[in-house]
């Protein structure tokens, strides 16, 4: 573990990090750009961004309510960036479906409907970065944690993240989005029929969203997952924004939050995020994920 730290915090001192605190003080609306001198590297910062392209070096995560989309954005991010995409829903998933010696105490667990334990998530965290290091992967994106203040806390004592991309969606949109949402029952693709087409009003802009819809081969066999009905998802978002601002607390007051609000569908927000990112000059790179 302790090879794990010091390789991670060697690298993020270095031009990911300048980068990355160069993105969030050019992202940032003006009440939320860091005083200046708040980053000792920002004389290096253009440097760094210009060496972006060859080293990769991020440690960066994603936050944002159910049915967002963070999984979708991290996962384009990791293959425009060349880092994985370190989902920790799959982490759990695969020690399941591994005879380790967590897969077991594990099985227990979810089969009683448990939460897993910040120290039983971190472990596998810790293996995931250590074998990270020993194949050479120079960075990580990750999603689905820390989910409150003490994962968070936790988490900076086994790595220093770089950045928090905290992606926002109107309620009433992510219902709906939520509510679209379907499984098709032979191939497992995900899709969604809701066709979002929100008009700007009271202040907020308008926001369309087009429907993924599926192949006829798939369209007779789609099926509701049975927790995405109204009152279920939006318990989910309320316990979820009751969790996460505490979160993004920490985050925003440590200097490392960029908040992102989503203006529609993948079309219109992809090039906006790479935009803040400071990542759309990479167009060739931009092609190949979309």
């Amino acid at each position: 573990m302790a090879a794990v730290q010091r390789l991670l915090r060697a690298s993020a001192s270095g031009g990911a990090a300048a980068a990355a605190r160069r993105r969030m003080s050019t992202a940032l609306a003006p009440e939320q750009t860091p005083a200046a001198g708040a980053f000792p590297f920002a004389a290096a910062a253009e440097r760094a961004r210009r060496r972006m392209a060859e080293e990769r070096n991020v440690q960066w995560v994603f936050l944002g309510c159910p049915g967002v989309g963070k999984g979708t954005y991290a996962s384009r991010l990791s293959r425009l960036l060349g880092v994985p995409h370190i989902a920790t829903g799959d982490l759990v998933r695969d020690e399941l479906a591994s005879s380790g010696p967590l897969s077991v105490q594990l099985a227990e667990i979810v089969n009683q409907g448990k939460l897993v334990s910040d120290e039983i998530i971190i472990n596998l965290l810790s293996k995931r970065l250590k074998k990270g290091e020993e194949q050479g992967e120079s960075g990580f994106i990750l999603d689905g944690f820390p989910r409150t203040v003490k994962q968070a806390e936790i988490l900076d004592g086994v790595t220093d993240i770089d950045m928090v991309v905290n992606l926002k969606l109107r309620e009433d949109v992510l219902v709906e989005k939520c509510l679209g949402r379907r499984i098709c029952g032979q191939c497992g693709k995900n899709f969604n029929l809701a066709c979002i087409d929100v008009k700007g009003e009271n202040g907020l802009p308008p926001i369309y969203m087009a429907p993924l819809l599926p192949p006829n081969n798939c369209m007779s066999k789609l099926i509701t997952r049975a927790d995405d009905t109204e009152e279920v998802v939006r318990n989910r978002l309320r316990i979820y924004n009751d969790m996460s601002q505490p979160v993004e607390g920490f985050y925003r007051q440590q200097g490392k939050l960029l908040e992102f609000d989503l203006p529609g569908g993948i079309p219109e927000s992809w090039p906006k995020l790479l935009h803040v990112l400071n990542l759309e000059d990479q167009e060739e790179m931009k092609l190949a994920t979309a």
